[in-house]
């Protein structure tokens, strides 16, 4: 049996599907009952017996969080994909992102070595890649994390969840950890860092900064946890990323994909400093979300350049260029969008 944590997210989902493609066992945990309808919909794309598919799959209403429900989840489970988080990157949210980001991840693996699970991969992000020092440019998976640095609330509990993985490695647990890029994929245009990006373009209200960002294909990522999953290798941890690309060149790749015209709006980086500080105080004042922080504005201003050659050091796997990700997704969107 095949378990399969946060299976109703974009890369949960498109890993179900391809699973479905070999595997007749698939368990898969889910929180909110209509997010299944999105799994559906994702199906759909890629096949015409979708229905029948999906009903393949033993589905199990629980949390991360809740050890008595998820007891019932691992029952005979030999193989744990790990894909369920929360994303935000808002500061008063780092409560909720420690507790099912770490502790939820703590008590994912603690279950996967009480009940003697074969092998888990863990879905982490590039957020928790360390930064580059002033002598290194490119990073790889050996670039050290720093504490000190001013990092996200997201890529800190993101690296705190690897520290539980790691630590499930020395308890007898044979672990793999994929840090994947900015994930391109369809089915979630209002969540999802891609999903929202072609939302956005769409209505023409995108800027963009000089800054850069990695980028891979869903289903390399479903892919490639899978040959991860089944090969001989353990305790290991893998950048995925197919390119770099700066954040002008896939947003104006985006907006011909879906036919409207390129953002033409340069965000200056005394503007968005600006921004972050006034969004900042309007929290303070309104208790209002925060859409704009200091450390979202380091990202989308930095020129970071991610390498993907370990994992095409040890599987044969060519990655899908990003502008063909982006043209098929785009396909998608403008279907759903009718």
């Amino acid at each position: 049996m095949v378990l399969v944590t946060g299976g109703t997210g974009l890369v949960g989902s498109h890993l179900l599907f391809e699973l479905l493609q070999t595997e007749t066992q698939v368990r898969a945990i889910y929180r909110r009952a209509h997010k299944l309808d999105l799994v559906k919909r994702v199906f759909s794309y890629y096949s015409e017996d979708f229905e029948a598919l999906f009903n393949k799959i033993e589905w199990i209403e629980a949390d991360i969080t809740d050890i008595p429900k998820l007891e019932i989840a691992f029952e005979g489970v030999s193989k744990v994909y790990h894909c369920a988080a929360f994303v935000s990157f808002e500061p008063d949210k780092f409560e909720t992102l420690r507790k099912i980001n770490i502790e939820g991840t703590a008590n994912i693996v603690n279950l996967c070595i009480a009940h003697k699970v074969e092998k888990m991969v863990h879905v982490s992000s590039i957020a928790a890649i360390g930064q580059p020092t002033s002598n290194q440019i490119i990073i790889t998976e050996e670039t050290a994390w720093n504490p000190e640095a001013d990092n996200s609330v997201y890529a800190i509990t993101k690296y705190g969840a690897e520290l539980e993985v790691w630590r499930g490695s020395q308890e007898g647990l044979d672990v793999i950890i994929v840090n994947p890029g900015v994930v391109i994929g369809p089915g979630f245009w209002r969540s999802g860092s891609s999903g929202s990006i072609f939302t956005r373009v769409n209505k023409n209200n995108t800027y963009y900064t000089k800054g850069t960002s990695a980028y891979i294909d869903v289903v390399d990522v479903a892919k490639t946890m899978i040959t991860l999953m089944n090969s001989s290798i353990k305790n290991e941890g893998y950048i995925l990323i197919a390119e770099n690309l700066t954040f002008k060149t896939f947003l104006d790749t985006v907006a011909k994909a879906i036919n409207v015209p390129p953002t033409k709006k340069e965000a200056n980086p005394w503007l968005l400093h600006l921004l972050w500080r006034l969004d900042w105080l309007k929290h303070k004042i309104t208790d209002s979300r925060r859409r704009m922080t200091k450390q979202l504005v380091n990202s989308l201003t930095s020129r970071t350049t991610y390498d993907n050659s370990k994992i095409k050091g040890v599987l044969d796997f060519s990655f899908k260029d990003i502008s063909k990700s982006i043209d098929d997704t785009a396909k998608w969107f403008l279907e759903d969008k009718k």
